[in-house]
This record gives C-alpha cells, sequence and structure tokens, in this order.
C-alpha cells in the first residue's frame, strides 16, 4: 500500500474552537511528535464529541472520519494531514 498526501501537516488545535476538518479529509494521519501520551478528540461540526483516544508518544493512528467532522488534540505536538490510501 502506498500513502497518498493529501495536504500539509499542521498542528492540531488544542480546544473546540480550534478544532479542524484537516482540509475536509475524510482519512486522517495523526502523529505525535512528542514523547508525551495526548488526548485526541474526533467531534461533529456542532462541537459533539464523536469520540476521543490517546495518543502515545512518538506513535501515529489514521483516523477515518466524515468529511465535516473535526479533530483537536490536547497538544499542538499532534500533527495532522489528510492521507489516502492506494495500491
Amino acid at each position: 500500500m502506498k500513502l497518498k498526501l493529501k495536504g500539509t501537516e499542521a498542528a492540531a488545535g488544542v480546544n473546540t474552537g480550534a478544532a479542524s476538518t484537516v482540509g475536509s479529509g475524510t482519512c486522517i494521519r495523526v502523529h505525535n511528535s512528542g514523547t508525551t501520551e495526548r488526548l485526541v478528540t474526533l467531534e461533529e461540526t456542532g462541537g459533539t464529541d464523536i469520540g476521543t483516544f490517546t495518543l502515545a508518544g512518538g506513535a501515529t493512528e489514521y483516523v477515518d472520519k466524515a468529511a465535516t467532522d473535526k479533530i483537536f488534540a490536547a497538544h499542538a505536538e499532534i500533527l495532522l494531514v489528510s492521507v489516502a490510501f492506494y495500491s
């Protein structure tokens, strides 16, 4: 599988007011550039939380979301970029 970048990596907003759709992406690469565990939150456009997870220091995960859903994190060490996978 190959990873196709669909934007530029940027630090996550640190509260619901700074949450981002990450370019209206539906698959988001979430990377913790720090060494401390950080909470990541996925929310609907109106601010209702869909869910949260803790990302270990140095870890990377991929979040599947609707184009209008937003992501924010407990710290700007969390980096986000919209991606797609293909073979």
